[in-house]
C-alpha cells in the first residue's frame, strides 16, 4: 500500500475525525488521483502559514489541518509566556473562513491563551493594526487574499504587526511539524471560554481607531475639500472585505460622488461575478467598467477579497478609454504624489525613505533619489519590508513614508505592517483630486513622470506546474539557470548576476559582493541599459515567476524592448527545463 493509501486509511479509521468528514472520503474512495492529492503530502505550514484548496486531508485546508498549526502556534506562544497578551484574530469572505476563525479560537483558548476576534470580516491591514493597538502577542487572519474561490489560507502575524520571519517563522514551523497526533489538539466549548474570560470579540472602537490613523495620512487636505464634488469614484470590493472600510474613509475625508458596483458589494466566498478575485485581472474590473463609462468616473478601483491589494483604471481624457495600471505605476505615482506634496509644505523629513522590494520598478530608484529620500530594496514579500521598518524603529534611524510591492500592494507610513489597500484607496484618490485641480487625469500624470524619469516598463510572466511533477521541474529549472547564468538577454549583457541563495552577486570580472538580504531561491540578472530580469519559484501557488524591466527614452521604444525581452525569458524558460 502506497504511503498516501496508508494516510488515507488512517483518516477513515481516526475516531477524532467526525462523520461528515469521512463522507467526504468515502465520497473520493475509488477516485486514486484525487485520494493521491489530497494525501500525499501534509499541508506545509511554511513562512507564510498555510494555504491550500478546502477539503478533507492532509494536503487540505480543514478544521484538522487549521487546528493543527494552531496548536503549534499556541505551543510556541505558551513558550514565549504570552498567553495573557493574547492573539488577534480575523477572517474574509471566503468559504469556512468565519469556521476556521472560530476554531482557531477554542484551540488558542483551550491552551489558556486570550484571543481577541473580530465578530465579522475585516480586512487584513487592519489586523495587522489591531495587534499593534491591542499589544497581542500574535495575530491570524484566514484568507486567502486573491486565490481561486476553492481555497482558503492561515496567515500568522508576530508582535509587530508583521507576518512572521526568521526565527520566529522557523521555530514556529517546528512546533506545528511537531503535533503528529490530532489526539492533543485542545479545544473547549465558546460559553466556557467566554466565561473564563479567554474569548474576546473585538468591538467598534478598533475600526474607529484605525480610520483615525488613516485620516493622519492625508498630505493635502485642501485638494479634496476644492475638488470633492466634481470627483466621481468607482469602487468594487470584488465581495470581498474593502466595501465598509473604503466607504467610511472616503465619506469622512470628504469624497461625495463614490458608487460601487452593486452585484459585487455583498461579500461572497464564491465570487459569483468573478472566477479569480484577483484586481491584477482586466476580467475582474468588467462590471466597474461597465458602471464608470455610465457615470464617466474619473478612477476604478478594486480591492481583492482581503483587501490588502488595490487594482486601479485611470481615465484617459483623450480617447475617453480606462487605463490599467499595474503595481509598479500605481506605487510609482503613489510615491511622486506623497514625496512632492511634502517638499511642497516642507514637511519631508532629512531621515525620510521609501522600501521597494527587488522585483519591482527601477523607476522608484529615480524617484527616491529626485526627492532625496533614501531607497531600500528587500525580498519579494511584505513582511520583508516590515522588517526593515522595524529596523528603523529600533535603531531610530530611518522614517519610512511609503513602501511597495509590484504586486499591487503598498502601505502609506508605518500604521500597520503589511499591505493595506484601504489606505491605498485613500490616497488615490486624493491625488485624483490634486491633479484633476491641475487639469490632469492620473494618466496625464504617469505620462509627465515617464517624460522626467524615463519610460520605465515591467512586466511579470508564471508557468504553471502542478503536483509532484511541477514542483520537481520548478526546482530543476531554478537549478540550470543557477549553474548556468545566461550571459545576454535580448541582446543586452549581463552586468550581473545575483544568487540570492548564496547571498551574492557577481559582476562581469568575476568580483563578489553580498547581497545584504536574507537567502533565498531567487536570481537576479542585472542587464544593461537599466534593464533586469528576476526569477523565482513562487512562495504560495504552483508556480514558477519570472520578472522584467526596460527602461528606454519613448514610450514606443520602451514597449518594442520590452516585447523583445519576454520573448527571450520565454525561451530561456523552455532552455531551463531541458
Amino acid at each position: 500500500m502506497k504511503e498516501y493509501e496508508m494516510k488515507y486509511e488512517e483518516w477513515l479509521n481516526n475516531p477524532i475525525i467526525d462523520e461528515e468528514s469521512k463522507k467526504e472520503l468515502l465520497s473520493i474512495k475509488d477516485n486514486e488521483e484525487e485520494k493521491e492529492d489530497r494525501f500525499y503530502k501534509d499541508l506545509e505550514f511554511g513562512t507564510a502559514g498555510l494555504r491550500g484548496i478546502i477539503g478533507i486531508g492532509t494536503n487540505r485546508m480543514n478544521k484538522y489541518t487549521v487546528t493543527k498549526a494552531t496548536q503549534g502556534l499556541a505551543n510556541y506562544i505558551i513558550k514565549q509566556g504570552g498567553q495573557e497578551r493574547g492573539v488577534a484574530i480575523a477572517y474574509d469572505c471566503r468559504i469556512m473562513s468565519k469556521e476556521f476563525s472560530e476554531e482557531t479560537a477554542l484551540c488558542l483558548n483551550a491552551n489558556g491563551i486570550k484571543t481577541y476576534r473580530f465578530e465579522d470580516l475585516r480586512p487584513t491591514p487592519e489586523l495587522s493594526f489591531a495587534v499593534r493597538e491591542l499589544g497581542c502577542i500574535a495575530g491570524i487572519v484566514i484568507t486567502a487574499s486573491h486565490n481561486p474561490p476553492e481555497y482558503n489560507g492561515y496567515k500568522v502575524y508576530w508582535e509587530d504587526g508583521a507576518q512572521i520571519v526568521e526565527p520566529t517563522d522557523k521555530e514556529i514551523i517546528t512546533e506545528v511539524n511537531n503535533v503528529t497526533d490530532f489526539a492533543t489538539i485542545k479545544t473547549m466549548e465558546k460559553e466556557e471560554a467566554v466565561e473564563k474570560g479567554l474569548y474576546h470579540t473585538i468591538e467598534n472602537e478598533i475600526d474607529d481607531r484605525y480610520i483615525e490613523e488613516l485620516k493622519k495620512l492625508v498630505v493635502n487636505e485642501e485638494a479634496i475639500k476644492e475638488m470633492q464634488k466634481d470627483i466621481k469614484i468607482v469602487y468594487t470590493p470584488l465581495h470581498g472585505t474593502g466595501n465598509m472600510p473604503v466607504q467610511r474613509i472616503l465619506k469622512e475625508i470628504g469624497f461625495e460622488n463614490v458608487y460601487i458596483v452593486k452585484e459585487q458589494e455583498k461579500p461572497d466566498g464564491h465570487f459569483p461575478t468573478v472566477s479569480y478575485p484577483n484586481p491584477e485581472d482586466p476580467k475582474a474590473f468588467v462590471l466597474a467598467l461597465d458602471l464608470a463609462k455610465k457615470v464617466d468616473a474619473d478612477i476604478i478601483l478594486a480591492n481583492d477579497p482581503d483587501a490588502d491589494r488595490l487594482g486601479i483604471y485611470v481615465k484617459d481624457t483623450k480617447t475617453g478609454e480606462y487605463i490599467q495600471f499595474n503595481g509598479n505605476m500605481t506605487g510609482n505615482l503613489v510615491a511622486e504624489y506623497i514625496l512632492s506634496q511634502k517638499k511642497a509644505t516642507g514637511t519631508l523629513p532629512e531621515n525620510g525613505a521609501i522600501i521597494k522590494t527587488i522585483v519591482s520598478s527601477n523607476m522608484t530608484d529615480a524617484i527616491a533619489k529626485e526627492y532625496g529620500v533614501k531607497l531600500f530594496s528587500t525580498l519579494t514579500g511584505f513582511k520583508n519590508i516590515a522588517k526593515v521598518i522595524r529596523r528603523f524603529e529600533q535603531e531610530n534611524s530611518y522614517h519610512c513614508l511609503f513602501s511597495y510591492e509590484e504586486s499591487y500592494g503598498c502601505i502609506i507610513g508605518t500604521h500597520a505592517r503589511d499591505k493595506d489597500g484601504i489606505v491605498a484607496v485613500m490616497t488615490v484618490c486624493e491625488a485624483v483630486a490634486y491633479y484633476k485641480k491641475q487639469g490632469l487625469t492620473l494618466w496625464d500624470q504617469m505620462n509627465k513622470m515617464y517624460e522626467k524619469y524615463g519610460y520605465y516598463k515591467e512586466k511579470q510572466m508564471s508557468i504553471t506546474l502542478k503536483g509532484i511533477e511541477g514542483a520537481e521541474e520548478i526546482k530543476k529549472m531554478m537549478e540550470n539557470m543557477r549553474k548556468h547564468p545566461a550571459e545576454e538577454i535580448a541582446g543586452l549583457k549581463v552586468i550581473s548576476f545575483g544568487d540570492y541563495q548564496k547571498q551574492e552577486i557577481v559582476d562581469r570580472n568575476g568580483n563578489k559582493t553580498e547581497t545584504g538580504l536574507p537567502k533565498s531561491n531567487v536570481l537576479y540578472f542585472a542587464l544593461e541599459k537599466n534593464a533586469w530580469v528576476c526569477v523565482r519559484p513562487s512562495g504560495t501557488e504552483p508556480k514558477i515567476k519570472f520578472y522584467m524591466g526596460v527602461c528606454e527614452p519613448t514610450n514606443e521604444e520602451a514597449d518594442a524592448e520590452l516585447e523583445k525581452l519576454e520573448k527571450e525569458v520565454k525561451a530561456m524558460a523552455e532552455e531551463a527545463k531541458k
